[in-house]
């Protein structure tokens, strides 16, 4: 029989954060723009360029350390982390190995029912590096250093995960932590949120780690959890095999389900670390952390709790507004403008969530302003449109963001309410269709859906389904 292993894994996760410019320059941080745009002497490494630290990217890492119950370390100061490789422009990293600006935190995951602490070992602040383009065709390499010198902080945790499960729910608390701080979007796909997995197995029940590797390369949630169960399984087969895992940095492959070999795992002594000479230590006094501290924005959990005492909706509802920093803002933004919270989650719980699926879309990319929502509620509660209405313009709201009310005079889609227009046109359904009225007649309740239904219809839509309903019962 086999033994029973257990998986033990550490993250550090890199999060770009999302200041103007760089950490050492004013180059921009925008996201694209055509290849070695955004570069300046500093951020390409020429020879005699001096760094000087953006303070935006220290107090955005103050405030994650925050938001992760660390230690802020007062007095903190920047290495050289020396290697070579063609998109480290200076041969050597700017970064934190000896006094980290954050310490010694932790973030409360839950996953099936139980609540777990995970260890926050660090955060420290670094600069991040180009990019190379591998051109198949020319069969060379081009580099592009619009990345480098965008400001990172990374956030190391401690090795308390024993799943993927556990490590999803880890950095899905932290991504929104993050995007609610304001500190960065978040954006797996676009590389400013990547996680590397450290992972080893050990027989259950022993103290003892086993021989980890680290895992890159991984872009998305699924990624990460299939990445996890491949390599888990790979190191239990080597172990039952009584073979040796080697202490190495892997690649993953999602499209082809495997992982394979980039290089030995190398130890903070291979970078020969030093302080850097050229940036003078950072100095956090109480008036500047205190500042801070004042500005740190209501994060999810304490929205959800505000959210329970404050309006009357279930808390699935809560869950899934406050799971998207958007979302949170346009339910707010929505209510403050006068609507009911319960007709405004209704409207994002129903149709903004089914036409996100329809369009593949995330809630961050919502475009449509919460002033045309509430203008649309309006609409509705003074019935100047029906329900089957006020969907198809909603439609539009969600797709250009258009005003409502100009677009239903503009498309002359306002509920008739002229009682002799819709008197007259209830007349004409109920001669034309005896079958129905003999059956209503008989008992036949739902035979009267029928007629409000042909009764919409010969309106176009556009006659309030109540008033049609009063009427037919009062002319029948």
């Amino acid at each position: 029989m086999s033994k029973a292993y257990e998986t033990v894994i550490g993250l550090e996760v890199h999060v770009e954060l999302a200041t103007k410019t760089k950490i050492f320059c004013g180059c921009s941080t925008a996201f694209g723009g055509a290849p070695n745009t955004h570069t300046c002497p500093v951020c390409t490494g020429m020879p005699g360029s001096l760094p000087v630290l953006n303070k935006a990217v220290v107090e955005k890492a103050i405030a994650v350390g925050l938001a992760t119950n660390c230690d802020i370390t007062r007095n903190c100061k920047f290495d050289r982390k020396n290697y070579f490789y063609p998109d480290n422009p200076q041969n050597y990293q700017i970064s934190q190995l000896y006094y980290p600006i954050c310490r010694n935190g932790k973030v409360t995951i839950e996953v099936n029912g139980t609540t777990k602490d995970i260890g926050i070992h660090e955060i420290h602040m670094e600069e991040d590096a180009g990019k190379l383009v591998h051109d198949p065709y020319d069969d060379a390499s081009l580099v592009d250093f619009n990345r480098s010198g965008v400001p990172l902080i990374e956030i190391v945790s401690e090795p308390d995960m024993r799943s993927a499960e556990e490590v999803i729910a880890y950095l899905d608390k932290l991504r929104l932590i993050i995007q609610y701080l304001g500190a960065s979007d978040c954006k797996l796909n676009e590389g400013s949120m990547r996680a590397d997995v450290n992972l080893s197995v050990r027989e259950a029940g022993t103290e003892q780690f086993g021989t980890r590797t680290e895992m890159k390369n991984l872009n998305s949630f699924k990624a990460i959890a299939r990445a996890i169960e491949n390599e888990r399984e790979r190191q239990i087969d080597l172990l039952e095999e009584g073979r040796e895992v080697i202490q190495e940095t892997r690649r993953w492959d999602d499209t082809k389900g495997y992982s394979y070999a980039m290089r030995s795992k190398e130890d903070a002594q291979d970078y020969r670390y030093f302080p850097d000479p050229d940036l003078v230590p950072i100095m956090i006094d109480d008036e500047w952390l205190e500042e801070i501290r004042s500005k740190q924005p209501e994060l999810r959990s304490e929205k959800q709790e505000r959210y329970k005492r404050e309006y009357d909706i279930p808390e699935y509802d809560i869950d899934i507004l406050t799971s998207s920093k958007r979302m949170a803002d346009l339910f707010e933004e929505t209510i403050a403008l006068g609507a009911a919270p319960k007709k405004v989650s209704n409207w994002l719980m129903v149709e903004t969530m089914r036409l996100l699926k329809e369009h593949e879309m995330e809630a961050d990319a919502l475009t449509f302003s919460a002033g045309n929502l509430a203008k649309l509620i309006r609409l509705v509660e003074a019935r100047a449109i029906n329900g089957t209405v006020a969907k198809e313009v909603f439609e539009k709201i969600f797709e250009s963001d258009i005003d409502p009310e100009q677009y239903v005079e503009e498309h002359g889609l306002k509920t008739v309410n002229d009682e002799g227009a819709l008197r007259k046109t209830v007349e004409e359904v109920i001669a034309a269709n005896p079958q129905s009225v003999e059956d209503y007649r008989n008992g036949k309740e739902k035979a009267i859906g029928f007629l409000v239904g042909q009764t919409m219809k010969a309106m176009k839509g556009k006659a309030d389904p109540a008033m049609v309903n009063q009427l037919l019962k009062e002319l029948l």
